[in-house]
């Protein structure tokens, strides 16, 4: 499976589009997994913004139908925002291996079947990967964020990241969540056993919030 994000022609269409859009002040987190919004929190926390997680608005999960992170992203953001009535802020991410033509990428949440379940989920990514060398064990994390003003905005802030790194052959640390204890960066070690802060510096996630703050402090 090919790890999708966005296509230059939507990113042209975006860039385009964002300077003549308004200032976002409440903003509803489509998400429902801890540990995103506890690093989309801490990435902007300084800005004039309140986030709100969907789920203390009664918000359920939108069903993942899409074919590509941008759709996934759009889907979820759209869903949150026609049920809050408020912009809304989608994100959809995952895990791509090299080894795996780029699985479990859009599925990553529900690899081994039940949805948020990372330790059967990393159990069956060491499985699958039984065997493989190191240096054939190349995987990144995506991910794809999407801003909507409100459920019908024809022209979202999309913004995206990926982080390179390699699948080890057991978890390490305790530190984050999903598949991050077996994430190795080699610059930096593993995701397992990083200090949040780092993390938020150099993952998919902190990149595509670092340039979804520059279009959001371009609005002021």
């Amino acid at each position: 499976m090919r790890c999708s994000g966005l296509r230059k022609k939507e990113s042209a269409n975006f860039c385009t589009c964002s300077a003549r859009r308004s200032r976002v002040r409440r903003i509803v987190v489509a998400s429902s997994n801890r540990g995103k919004l506890a690093e989309i929190r801490d990435i902007l926390r300084d800005l004039d913004i309140e986030l709100i997680a969907q789920g203390e608005l009664g918000i359920t999960d939108a069903a993942e139908t899409g074919a590509t992170f941008v759709e996934n992203a759009l889907i979820k953001a759209r869903y949150a925002a026609r049920s809050s009535g408020l912009p809304a802020l989608g994100d959809d991410s995952g895990l791509c291996v090299d080894a795996l033509a780029g699985a479990p990428g859009l599925h990553s949440a529900r690899y081994a079947g039940a949805h948020g379940d990372a330790a059967a989920n990393i159990a069956k990514l060491l499985d699958t990967l039984r065997g493989v060398p190191e240096a054939q064990r190349a995987a990144h994390f995506h991910c794809t964020l999407v801003l909507l003003r409100h459920a019908d905005d024809p022209a979202p802030l999309i913004a995206e990241g990926r982080w390179r790194g390699r699948i080890l052959d057991a978890p390490r640390g305790s530190q984050g969540h999903g598949y991050d204890p077996v994430f190795f960066d080699p610059q930096h070690g593993g995701a397992g056993e990083m200090e949040m802060a780092l993390k938020n510096h150099i993952s998919h996630r902190g990149l595509a919030l670092a340039r979804l703050r520059e279009m959001l402090q371009a609005q002021r």
